[in-house]
């Protein structure tokens, strides 16, 4: 009869339960985020009064609400709350596990405003164990997210935070700067603890720098504000702290009267505290435990070892197992122990590479902007250098003038040819180059960029070889541009170096699985040859044989750290053989995948003048919009020669009055301009006229900008400067109804 009561207990006991779990799946959202707001707020009350073991008891029943929710947000901000808990009631492992998954969630639902209060415990944390620079970090992170996210009330917890880990490290007057800035927005935010504290770190900041009046003036200020609000930390804080001004001053009966009220405030809290502070399970209470278990245990058993052998035995083998289960227990106590240091430890590590990661971040991205404003600064005035020179030379200039002028159109060309080459290595760096295959015939490649460069050589007095191997096939699939840049650039440093000699240009297979072809080029020269010091260093950012060589020879040091860039991006390898003397070989290998051969297209060879005259250019308007004055005249000359009509003004919202007004055929908009953009300028523009012709003319040129023009409604973009055939092919394009098609942006 008692099983069968037995078995209805257990129904019933399952049939209720399932009738509460089904209650609860029903239970209201709203009502669960309300119940887990009552619970924050409670747990608040609760640490504000000391009651921490309430607080942490209140924190884990609103962090089971918000995971039975789903909110995301809520967990994170619970396991913050949670952590500082934690750290006030000593358990700084248990803070540290709490703060990294508040991190984690933080970080996933870009919480920036909680990650913030997140990263400034952990600086308290770090504070404690007198980690200082460590804490200082974090510190300087929360404060950034907390500007970030325009939270400036909370800054001042963060710079008080600050100055107390600097005065520990005895940077005075840093900590004085925070503390000043704390005090600032304390009285801001009437923020009265912070405040106070404030005041009384002020004081012994201005008592190390040996100005007592001063630091008795700051901290009898702060105790003020403090015993106003009954905030006994800080009155503490202020006894000891006048005790210690008064002593180093000599006063010994003020120094003893402050530092008994000190220690008598002091026991008050403790007392406070002890009430407040719930008697957790300890490992040595539970070792207590479970030695007084087993001394009754054995007791008993000594009363029955009389009784029969077959007890005591039992009895041994008792004894035995419990000793046995014990050791286990500790061991699995200490083990259990280690793995929580690992993974606070882990978890620290962790925390650093995310910090180091952000700060790689922002410096990728301040030198992004350092590019972006160096190289515009640089190509406007270029535009002019190299504008005005071309008209001067076009202007029948003085015999003796030609050579200057010549010199000049050099070194902008040259410096031009630098600010590219930065922004190629730049790109190449930031992993921002890629590929463009097509079908292409790499002999006629190879044999177009040897007659590209046939010139040069022949100024030299080399001349060139060139050696295909005959069974090797002609047409590949590859990227076709960026073999041209490798060729280009190591056929040009063999022709520079390489005087009244010879150079050899070949090309083979070494390696094929079916359509898989790894080739390998040859550039050999016997010119000046590279020192065996020097060959290591070749493949570096702005590495040349030596300063003598640099003046002689010309060139930036970036083309083989361009062309070992890009052999990488093609998956292939480059290496060289030199000896100083007698020459140079670089030797590259890349992959390439054989296609089937195509017919070499015809180039019609046409001149530069022709297109631009088979147009009627009677009728043609062209605006002009750039608001510096030598730019206006040399983009003016360059159109009034090529017989365009054209109007100039000097800022965007003239620019859009004058569309309005006026039918123009192609508007040339500068971006950098006062008042609005040219990019506003454009979109204003686009939204009553889809179908003029926009171009960008600037000198803005990295790609991580170029998809703005695009989206503002630009045609296409002319880089500033340009050379005189590009500049002509974009207006024939425009001004002869073609279809523009832009490489910057579809």
């Amino acid at each position: 009869m008692s099983r069968i009561k037995y078995y209805i207990f257990v129904f019933l006991a399952c049939f209720c339960s399932l009738i509460f779990a089904q209650q609860d799946s029903v239970e209201d959202t709203d009502m669960l985020s309300l119940r887990l707001q009552e619970h924050i707020d409670q747990a608040k009350l609760d640490s504000d009064r000391g009651v921490y073991y309430n607080a942490l008891d209140n924190l884990e029943k609103a962090l089971g609400i918000a995971e039975k929710i789903d909110d995301k947000s809520s967990q994170g901000k619970v396991y913050t709350k949670i952590a500082k808990v934690q750290f006030l009631v000593n358990e700084q492992d248990q803070a540290n596990i709490s703060l990294a998954k508040a991190t984690k969630l933080q970080r996933e639902n870009n919480d920036f405003a909680n990650l913030a209060i997140t990263y400034n415990i952990k600086g308290v944390i770090q504070s404690t164990k007198e980690e200082y620079e460590s804490a200082l970090e974090y510190f300087n992170s929360a404060k950034t997210l907390f500007e970030q996210e325009s939270l400036e009330e909370y800054i001042s917890e963060v710079t008080l935070n600050e100055a107390k880990a600097l005065i520990a490290l005895n940077r005075y007057e840093e900590a004085k700067a925070k503390l000043e800035k704390t005090i600032i927005l304390a009285k801001k935010y009437e923020q009265k603890r912070r405040l106070s504290s404030a005041l009384i770190q002020k004081g012994k900041v201005s008592s190390a720098l040996n100005n007592s009046k001063l630091a008795l003036y700051q901290t009898e200020e702060g105790l003020s504000i403090a015993q106003a609000n009954n905030i006994s930390e800080n009155i503490n804080d202020a006894y000891l702290t006048l005790s210690d001004i008064y002593k180093k001053q000599g006063d010994y009966k003020n120094s003893f009267n402050y530092i008994t009220k000190h220690i008598q405030i002091s026991d008050s809290i403790l007392n406070v505290r002890r009430e407040n502070l719930a008697l957790g399970i300890t490992g040595q209470s539970i070792n207590q435990y479970k030695d007084a278990k087993n001394a009754q245990l054995k007791a008993t058993l000594d009363e029955v070892s009389a009784e029969s052998n077959f007890t005591r035995i039992t009895t041994i083998l008792s004894i035995a197992l419990i000793t046995i289960l014990s050791l286990l227990t500790l061991s699995l106590y200490k083990n259990n122990n280690i793995r929580l240091k690992t993974n606070n430890m882990l978890h620290k590590k962790n925390d650093e590479l995310i910090v180091a990661k952000e700060k790689a971040d922002l410096a990728s991205k301040t030198k992004a902007n350092f590019l972006s404003t160096v190289t515009h600064e640089l190509r406007t005035p270029l535009y002019a250098v190299t504008g005005l020179t071309n008209m001067l030379l076009d202007e029948e200039p003085k015999e003796h003038q030609i050579p200057h002028l010549k010199s000049l159109k050099f070194s902008g060309d040259y410096l031009l040819t630098f600010i590219n080459d930065i922004l190629q290595i730049n790109k190449i760096e930031a992993n921002k180059v890629e590929l463009d295959p097509e079908q292409f015939n790499l002999k006629n490649k190879l044999e177009n960029v040897i007659s590209a460069l046939s010139n040069s050589a022949k100024v030299n007095g080399t001349q060139i070889h060139f050696d295909y191997e005959d069974s090797l096939p002609e047409s590949y699939f590859g990227d076709q541009l960026k073999i041209s840049q490798i060729l280009i650039n190591l056929l040009g440093n063999a022709i520079k170096f390489t005087k009244d000699g010879d150079i050899w240009v070949r090309a083979y297979k070494i390696n094929q699985k079916n359509k898989k072809y790894t080739l390998r080029f040859e550039i050999e020269d016997n010119g000046i040859g590279i020192t065996k010091e020097k060959q290591d260093h070749m493949f570096e950012s702005f590495s040349q044989g030596s300063v003598q060589i640099n003046r002689k020879y010309g060139g930036t040091g970036l083309g083989l750290s361009i062309v070992k860039g890009l052999i990488q991006i093609l998956k292939g390898k480059i290496y060289l053989k030199s000896e100083l003397g007698k020459g140079t070989t670089f030797f590259f290998e890349i992959p390439l995948e054989y296609a089937e051969k195509v017919e070499k297209p015809k180039v019609e060879k046409i001149k530069k003048s022709s297109k631009m005259d088979d147009l009627d250019l009677s009728e043609i308007k062209i605006l002009i919009v750039e608001d510096n004055k030598i730019n206006q005249m040399i983009t003016k000359k360059i159109l009034n020669k090529m017989d365009l009509y054209c109007d100039v003004v000097d800022n965007g919202e003239a620019a859009v009055e004058q569309v309005k007004n006026i039918e123009y055929n192609v508007v040339l908009m500068d971006i950098h301009m006062p008042g609005i953009s040219g990019l506003e300028a454009t979109k204003i523009i686009r939204t009553f006229d889809k179908e003029l012709t926009i171009f960008a003319l600037t000198a803005v040129t990295l790609e991580d900008k170029m998809h703005e023009f695009g989206d503002a409604g630009f045609d296409d973009i002319i880089s500033k400067p340009f050379k005189q055939e590009d500049f002509e092919e974009k207006l024939y394009t425009a001004l002869s109804g073609e279809k523009i098609v832009s490489s910057f942006f579809s």
